[in-house]
């Protein structure tokens, strides 16, 4: 079974545990948090078991640090939906895994009543394809959206626009590591120490 949970992006001085958002988590987040190598910059990746991110927490970060942050909502470590702000409040988002977030965004009809038969008959082959098609076009604005806030983040993104889609488009067995591709490919110092 894969992690679930979120991975917290963001740039601070001091540990992003130490956050008072998520300190008021409780006395037991140590247990269920585990830092990723930082990267130059004060750049760090903050892994959190489910249950401890709430949504409004990223305004806060952003505003806390002063520097832009992204949350990537990771679901059994098979897809992702990673969302970025920024300090002059632009936001965007994108999936990771897409043919992982098609599965899990096709809608069943109304009239199934067994959705493990469903998902056998060519209806959802169609549906499927249908719904990854939708994601498949929503790339190259989401991948714009991607460096514009690296840009904001202050690093000069060093891939084209071509190669975060490329990477948007990817299919990895371990989600974290698509997401930790993306930030290097975004232009954020890799971490001395790679080993996750």
């Amino acid at each position: 079974m894969g992690f679930s949970g979120h991975l917290v992006f963001a740039r601070s001085e001091r540990p992003l545990l130490e956050a008072p958002l998520l300190a008021s988590a409780g006395p037991g987040l140590r247990g269920e948090a585990h830092e990723w190598p930082s990267r130059p910059g004060g750049w760090q990746t903050l892994q959190l078991e489910q249950g401890i991110w709430e949504d409004d927490y990223l305004p806060a970060l952003v505003e806390r640090t002063g520097a832009a942050a992204c949350v990537a909502e990771v679901s059994d470590s098979s897809v992702a939906l990673v969302t970025g702000l920024d300090t002059d409040g632009r936001r965007w988002q994108a999936w990771l895994n897409l043919d992982n977030a098609a599965a899990l965004l096709v809608e069943e009809p109304e009239d199934v009543d067994d959705v493990s038969l469903w998902v056998t008959t060519p209806e959802f082959g169609e549906a499927l394809r249908r719904k990854r098609a939708e994601l498949d076009a929503e790339v190259p604005a989401d991948a714009e959206g991607a460096l514009v806030w690296a840009s904001a983040a202050g690093v000069r993104a060093t891939a084209q626009q071509a190669r975060i889609e490329e990477l948007l488009r990817a299919q990895e067995t371990f989600v974290e590591e698509l997401f930790d591709a993306l930030l290097d490919q975004l232009g954020f110092p890799e971490a001395a120490d790679a080993n996750r």
